[in-house]
């Protein structure tokens, strides 16, 4: 109920957003008509619409978007033809001579404020084709579990709810238009200039939405962005029973990146991304957000010392799921809960190009080594976010450069993430002698309490000598702790499902293309410069000589990146400012700015000593093929 409760406010909210400003014209064309036969019909029409699309799109596959690319075109066609009849009923009524059934009552229904309730509807129907929200946080942990959990009446029903909020909102709106047009139209001749003026800015959405200004221009200069305000709604009613509650810019707590798994959106639900996949803008900023804020291992050791004796309240959280699922098991048999019946159990859940994940594993290594021969066992479960991750023999090679030696399942169909109800990239679930979960942790952060939480089970479990210390561990290159009071700048994604301030101009969909990037950027937006093809979760680099452009404010710039199918290398040259990184250079980058890219992870690319400011990053690349999927900070 919670839920529904934060879909609707989402949708309300809408009526603020700039993405709102191309179906305006169309929602108030019927402000002069009566609400219930034209208004209330052109609502439900568009919310229906938009939660059945955008239910689709998010479990059905890139079928389901070129579909609705077909769709979207007959609706602009619909509402030019609309637009036209306002305009010119005259015109109108000799154009539709051989549709008279359809075009004479577009056209009467226009002028003599009757309203047929089919009509509307109609135009409801294509309106809600054509709706493309910026989608803030609220939408993306909607979206994000449609993507997760497939096909259900729940995530359907929320859709409703935020569509429903959006149409109440509207619905007022047109309800205050409704009185001012009929002011209007008591002012001689004002009728006739009020439909024409309803004209006109009709066939300006449809020039905007065509031109894609809907998710391109509208989405960036988002004034009015509600991402804050939906991301306070969340943190306030749900806490952390959602992804994206709480946390530094707005992930998961503590640091989290929320469960929008790469692809699972398959090209956006919402035509040319303005839905951002799970990560949805507002949550790229804030709901998965790889760059969230910790509370780094050590902050609190002196206080948990000082009670290392006393028990922690570890509630009973219910019994752990099943292990099965997994398409593969690492340095290990399968294994399942039954045959770990006497064990402590940490089931960690992370990605290997996963920023946070990186960065927490560290300390879940050093548990593993510490407490195995007291009876603890750690189980990672390697859910994939991008399409990459999913080849077992990638997750091979990162685990053993990370030098992973514990089980690993290979959970590429998220069968044990969707078992234990999984949002979160990385998760901590502690699991008792009992098979019992007594506690949970998502995001990086929070390090000391965890341990302590092992250190207390293992007791319950009858071990001797459990020490009272904690780990003193200390993360290299990538995995180095953040500095989150320094971090500006949140994840960013650069394939069209879940990109947002792209500041160089509108993208085109899975074709080469040429971009030019801007000479000025503003604070986090970024740009392409050469010959591209945008895809759903990448931006691939179609001739050599390609950049990418970044204006951030953050310690650390990480991008995960990947050679091209024929797997040769691609170098590239760095720079800050126009210049070479030098001391700011990444541990995969020279001092001079050079650096290959020969497979598919993430790549530290600057670390700057010293204050942190503004700086414009650039990435230059001298071979073509690359794919660059994502960056994040620290």
């Amino acid at each position: 109920m919670l839920l529904i409760l934060l879909a609707y406010l989402g949708g309300a909210l809408t009526i603020v957003s700039p993405c709102i400003l191309p179906v305006l014209p169309f929602v108030f064309s019927s402000a002069s008509q009566p609400f219930r036969r034209s208004g209330l019909p052109l609502l439900i029409g568009m919310a229906l619409t938009f939660a059945l699309v955008a239910s689709l799109a998010a479990v059905g596959g890139g079928w389901v978007v070129t579909a609705n690319q077909y769709g979207r075109w007959l609706a602009l066609a619909l509402m030019a033809f609309f637009a036209l009849a306002l305009l010119f009923p005259h015109v109108s009524e000799r154009l539709t001579q051989p549709l008279v059934s359809v075009g004479n009552r577009l056209s009467q229904t226009a002028q003599d404020g009757q309203g047929r309730p089919w009509a509307a509807l109609l135009l409801g129907v294509a309106t809600g084709l054509l709706w493309a929200p910026c989608a803030g946080p609220i939408l993306g942990l909607v979206l994000t579990g449609a993507a997760l959990q497939g096909a259900n009446v729940g995530s359907t029903v929320l859709l409703l709810a935020y569509a429903a909020g959006a149409a109440t909102s509207l619905g007022l709106a047109l309800l205050a238009g409704g009185r001012v047009f009929s002011a209007m139209k008591r002012s001689l001749g004002a009728g006739e200039w009020v439909r024409r003026g309803l004209g006109v800015l009709m066939l300006g959405g449809v020039a905007a939405i065509s031109l894609g200004w809907d998710t391109g221009v509208l989405a960036q200069v988002s004034t009015a962005s509600t991402g804050s305000l939906e991301q306070s709604l969340v943190a306030r009613l749900a806490g952390d029973k959602v992804p994206g509650a709480a946390g530094g810019d707005g992930a998961a707590p503590g640091g989290a990146m929320t469960g929008a798994v790469g692809g699972a959106m398959n090209g956006g639900a919402m035509n040319g991304g303005a839905m951002n996949g799970g990560a949805m803008s507002g949550a790229a900023m804030n709901g998965g957000a790889m760059t969230g804020g910790a509370m780094t291992g050590g902050a609190m050791t002196g206080a948990m010392q000082a009670k290392a004796t006393q028990s922690l309240s570890l509630p009973d959280e219910g019994p752990a799921p099943a292990l099965s699922g997994a398409v593969q098991w690492l340095n290990s048999p399968p294994l399942d809960m039954a045959q770990l019946r006497g064990k402590v159990v940490l089931v960690d859940f992370w990605t290997y190009s996963c920023i946070n994940c990186l960065r927490a594993l560290p300390y879940v290594k050093a548990w593993a080594d510490k407490y195995r021969d007291q009876g603890l066992v750690v189980i990672g479960v390697h859910a994939p976010e991008f399409a990459f991750e999913r080849d077992a023999d990638n997750v091979k090679r990162a685990a053993a450069k990370l030098g992973l030696d514990y089980p690993i399942a290979v959970d590429n169909n998220y069968a044990i993430w969707r078992a234990f109800n999984n949002q979160y990239w990385p998760a901590h679930y502690f699991i008792d002698a009992q098979g019992r979960i007594r506690h949970h942790h998502f995001g990086e952060g929070e390090y000391d309490q965890s341990e302590r939480v092992i250190q207390q089970l293992l007791r319950e479990a009858g071990a001797r000598d459990v020490s009272t210390q904690v780990a003193d561990v200390r993360g290299q290159g990538a995995q180095l702790a953040p500095d989150m009071a320094e971090v500006g700048s949140p994840e960013t994604y650069l394939g069209y499902a879940r990109a947002e301030r792209f500041a160089s101009g509108r993208v085109t969909h899975d074709d080469p293309a040429t971009y030019t990037a801007p000479d000025k950027l503003k604070l986090n937006q970024w740009g392409l410069a050469g010959h591209w093809i945008v895809e759903d979760e990448q931006a691939r680099l179609d001739q050599s000589g390609g950049r990418i452009v970044y204006r951030f404010h953050a310690r650390d710039l990480h991008l995960v990146l990947g050679p091209g199918a024929d797997h040769k290398p691609v170098r590239f040259r760095v720079t800050v400012d126009g210049k070479a990184p030098g001391d700011a250079h990444g541990a995969d980058v020279a001092a001079d700015g050079s650096g290959t890219v020969t497979e598919q992870r993430l790549y530290q690319l600057l670390r700057q000593p010293g204050a942190v400011g503004d700086h414009t990053f650039a990435i230059e690349f001298l071979d073509p093929g690359v794919s660059a999927y994502a960056f994040t900070f620290g």
